[in-house]
């Protein structure tokens, strides 16, 4: 009786670990996919803008959530990835998002992009100061180069203040990179507009 028993529990155990390995992956394949149609629309908006620099002194935007908005190029780690308007569930999963309250290059104020740390903002901390980032968007090609990196609570919206008339583009991941849940800390990353 005792050993049917055990069988049993590993029988409901296998199957229920193979459950959610199958979940996970299919989980892990439909983010990608979904990054990927992201990032081809972005592509496609940047190719049609002409992808000049914005000369204007106000340049203004118009997204609804879920929109996607440009790419974010990280030379150093040789990324390039989707924009993607709103900070909910659904934008993370396709790309970086804005946070919907901040500004967007051109507007001389804080520009803040979150992402998960396990997919698009993964490697993040082998960003340094002096390493590039770069926005395109219809506005154009927009260069940041970054000044500093540090941690906060997560519940710390100091991140998220106006710095005009400077503009700062502000990357933001979960932190420690290792940790498999949810975590109370953010990495962040401050890269201060070129020219």
């Amino acid at each position: 009786m005792k050993i049917n028993f055990i069988k049993f529990l590993s029988i409901v155990l296998l199957v229920g670990g193979g459950s959610l390995l199958g979940y996970s992956g299919y989980h892990l394949t439909d983010q990608k996919v979904q990054e990927k149609k992201a990032l081809q629309d972005a592509q496609n908006i940047v190719k049609a803008s002409g992808n000049e620099e914005e000369t204007s002194e106000s340049i203004s935007y118009s997204f609804s959530q879920g929109d996607v908005v440009g790419i974010l190029n990280i030379p150093k780690l040789n990324k390039e990835l989707p924009i993607i308007e709103g900070t909910d569930g659904a934008e993370l999963e396709k790309g970086v998002g804005h946070y919907s309250d901040t500004k967007l290059p051109g507007q001389k104020d804080r520009i803040f992009l979150a992402g998960h740390r396990d997919t698009v903002f993964k490697r993040m901390g082998e960003i340094e100061r002096g390493d590039i980032l770069e926005v395109q968007l219809k506005s154009g090609f927009h260069q940041y180069e970054v000044f500093e990196t540090f941690i906060v609570e997560e519940t710390d919206l100091s991140v998220l203040k106006t710095t005009a008339p400077d503009e700062i583009l502000t990357l933001s991941t979960c932190y420690p990179f290792e940790y498999l849940s949810s975590t109370e800390e953010r990495y962040i990353i401050n890269a201060r507009k070129m020219n």
